[in-house]
């Protein structure tokens, strides 16, 4: 493959790394898209060097080959981290399993540790970021305003909280669930004192202040630049993502002083890339409520006409951030 390559690492069936991928063709810049949990071994080869041997070299080189195509891994300009597919661990099998995880910390280490490359993001930055008690801090420090918020799994302390104000409940992680053998989703939704029993116990479980919102902000943070869109839902919607076919849409400017805290949050993860929920109040304060780090993007953008996949083409042909 000529010229410094991009990697793109995701599923089959992405249309959001295809619209990029596209992008990155119109350019001419080289494009190599696998999903690792699926092409290696089986259709691919790693031939990663490092250390003492005959080079000067002070990073990992060598090779991947996924079919007929070839990336030089000292060359490497970006990896665009999407969605991958976990590396499958066979079930019970003890050798599958244990293949499994040699790939996922031999393939998917050397990639993480490329020289001179960019990442869209860190899949380690990613995981550190998917923590909301870690983005609630983060998030203060930053500057951003943040609802109170409670973390227990003590019905009284649960109870305590809601009485205290109008409150929500929504769950830590936005995990497959199933009901009755179909897809749903846990969307964030109003709690009642009443409603909370001895369940609670089972787990731990996230309660907020219910920010009296009069709109939603969408904001998604390429790099430095900020693309945001008012997101408006019927009466009452307390979580707007259970609501798509209802909903209207229109950019917005981000307030002053909201791009560097925005900045400031993504940095403290070291992610190039955050897809933020904000309630907006009548005052026209915007107040955090969570960040996706790897979060989608392209509806978003036909929908308020905002050109986020322009700037993550940039961000990657590029292969330079602010926060490197």
């Amino acid at each position: 493959m000529d010229g410094r390559p991009v990697l793109v690492c995701t599923e089959y069936e992405d249309a959001t790394a295809d619209l990029v991928i596209a992008e990155l063709n119109r350019r001419r810049v080289p494009v190599l898209r696998f999903d690792p949990g699926r092409d290696f071994p089986a259709l691919g080869t790693l031939a990663a060097r490092i250390g003492a041997g005959g080079t000067s070299r002070t990073g990992w080189y060598g090779r991947l080959m996924v079919g007929e195509r070839t990336a030089d891994l000292s060359a490497v300009r970006a990896l665009y981290h999407r969605r991958p597919s976990p590396y499958p661990t066979g079930g019970g099998e003890q050798t599958v399993r244990f293949a499994a995880q040699e790939n996922r910390r031999g393939l998917g280490g050397v990639l993480g540790a490329l020289p001179g490359c960019l990442y869209l993001s860190h899949p380690q930055a990613i995981a550190r970021a998917e923590y909301k008690p870690a983005q609630l801090s983060a998030a203060l420090r930053a500057g951003l305003m943040v609802p109170a918020t409670l973390v227990t799994n003590d019905p009284m302390e649960a109870k305590e909280f809601c009485a205290e104000q109008p409150s929500i409940y929504k769950p830590l992680h936005a995990g497959a669930y199933e009901v009755e053998g179909e897809p749903a989703g846990i969307w964030a939704a109003p709690v009642e004192v009443g409603e909370i029993d001895g369940a609670v116990n089972h787990s731990a479980h996230l309660f907020q202040a219910q920010v009296p919102k009069v709109a939603d902000v969408r904001a998604v943070v390429v790099g430095g630049r900020v693309f945001s869109a008012r997101i408006t839902a019927p009466p009452g919607v307390v979580d707007w993502r259970a609501e798509y076919q209802n909903l209207t849409y229109e950019p917005v400017a981000c307030p002053d002083g909201m791009r560097g805290a925005l900045v400031r949050f993504l940095a403290a993860f070291g992610l190039n890339f955050g897809a933020f929920d904000f309630a907006v109040t009548a005052d026209g304060g915007w107040w955090f409520l969570e960040c996706n780090p790897n979060g989608q993007w392209a509806w978003l953008e036909d929908a308020a006409g905002l050109p986020i996949t322009h700037a993550i083409a940039d961000l990657l042909e590029n292969g330079a951030s602010e926060h490197e």
